[in-house]
């Protein structure tokens, strides 16, 4: 089975841990330019990158400049973007609780699109200026898709958007039509991480059914319609639907719905996870292993504050030794060096199930059971892989650790900070402390 995802190879793990340490985050740009070229091969309708997979402004910018729009959800995306060199009328805002500061301040940069998520939105865009800005409501189309409850979106019972069986979408395009609201367009999101398109599908029909049904009643004519994203990659055993059979099973289910009725909006799809997910690998180093209750126990310099997917809903990746020990003894100064390794610990540890986990205070297991080398030792480099998606996005300070740097290899080969590691004193900048809690307490 071929495996494209990104893994890096020992002499640029070694290059990169001499230069950045653990843990650090790595992107792939060949990767990800092939993977979004793929996707713009196979799909001829509007693609746009949904920002929340990795929002690192270089990303954007390489999504842009592949043909792609970008998908935010916040202000701080939007911003992201447009520090990028993304141009605001590229970018399409989402998200179910927009401030009227965040509306106001796409409006002022001049985006393309905002997706109205609910009724208390539309109250909001009353008297604002349109004049540069397209607007589009999000529907929950009834849809329960095959994925983990945590990532999905689509179905009945759900905080995201305008529900078409009960009504509420409906009224919402009667509302934007009786107040000039600038409606030109649907959307919806079902779940991500689909390995097949049933879901999506499902919720692409349900759309373009509700198009042809508001022709028939108001006379409104959809000019885009967006099925979302969602198309799940390879963590461990995963094996998706390949871009292209995706792409075509979804226009194949639509357009004749659309076609019939004289419709002929642009399709649209929002891929985020597919795109960078297995451009991306994250290194550690085992600080630790010991033996509990016949299980081992690998330690590494990372956990759950810069990856909480496993904590969150028990996401699993692929882990390798990339290097050990002994390879990375030469690149850290003395004082960095981990422990001796004990020898005596490897032939009691041999065939025992194994759980890779972090350094936080929590249980903070990255991996249950993960398949590593008997003679594992601290010292010893790790990779994980596909983690290009909702890692750094998605990273905190947990026991006030800085988050990791992101370094992007070039496809000439270099290295380059693309998101510098934060420092100790960028943690403390937002602390103030009143200054009678600073008095020295004398001791009795």
């Amino acid at each position: 089975m071929n495996d494209p995802r990104f893994r890096l190879n020992p002499a640029q793990a070694a290059e990169l841990v001499a230069q950045f340490g653990t843990p650090l985050y790595v992107l792939d740009e060949a990767t990800l330019r092939t993977t979004m070229r793929a996707y713009r091969a196979s799909f001829e309708g509007r693609l746009s990158f949904a920002a929340k997979a990795n929002p690192a402004s270089a990303v954007l910018a390489i999504a842009y400049r592949e043909g792609f729009g970008i998908d935010v959800a916040s202000e701080g995306e939007l911003r992201a973007a447009l520090y990028g060199g993304v141009p605001a009328e590229a970018c399409t805002m989402h998200g179910n609780n927009k401030s009227l500061a965040e509306i106001q301040f796409a409006l002022s940069v001049g985006i393309g699109e905002i997706v109205a998520d609910n009724f208390s939105e539309l109250d909001k865009f009353i008297g604002l200026d349109f004049s540069m800005t397209r607007l589009l409501l999000r529907l929950a189309p009834g849809v329960d898709p095959i994925t983990h409850e945590k990532i999905s979106t689509g179905q009945e019972d759900t905080k995201f958007g305008f529900s078409i069986s009960g009504g509420d979408a409906e009224r919402a395009v009667k509302y934007c039509l009786d107040r000039g609201l600038p409606l030109v367009g649907i959307h919806c999101h079902v779940g991500s991480q689909l390995l097949e398109p049933s879901a999506q599908i499902a919720g692409g029909e349900a759309l373009a059914r509700f198009a042809v049904e508001m022709l028939t009643k108001y006379g409104w004519r959809c000019e885009l319609l967006n099925v979302g994203g969602g198309l799940g990659v390879r963590y461990i055993h995963e094996e998706p639907m390949p871009i292209a059979d995706y792409c075509a099973s979804i226009v194949t289910a639509v357009k004749p719905i659309l076609d019939a009725a004289g419709l002929d909006p642009v399709l649209a799809q929002e891929p985020g996870r597919s795109l960078v997910a297995e451009a991306g690998v994250t290194l550690y180093t085992v600080g630790a292993v010991k033996l509990a209750a016949g299980r081992r126990y690998v330690v590494v310099d990372g956990g759950l504050a810069e990856n909480p997917r496993p904590a969150l809903y028990g996401a699993e990746y692929a882990v390798e030794r990339v290097l050990s020990h002994s390879d990375v003894s030469n690149l850290r100064p003395a004082t960095e060096l981990t422990p001796a390794p004990n020898p005596l610990l490897t032939g009691e540890r041999m065939g025992l199930p194994t759980r890779l986990s972090g350094r936080h205070c929590e249980t903070d297991t990255l991996i249950e059971d993960v398949d590593l080398p008997d003679d594992i030792q601290p010292g010893d480099v790790l990779q994980k892989l596909a983690t290009g998606a909702y890692s750094s996005s998605m990273a905190s300070n947990y026991n006030r650790y800085p988050r990791p740097a992101t370094v992007l290899i070039r496809t000439t080969g270099d290295f380059v900070v693309i998101q510098r590691a934060e420092t100790h004193d960028e943690l403390l900048a937002r602390e103030q402390v009143p200054a009678d809690l600073l008095q020295t307490k004398e001791r009795s």
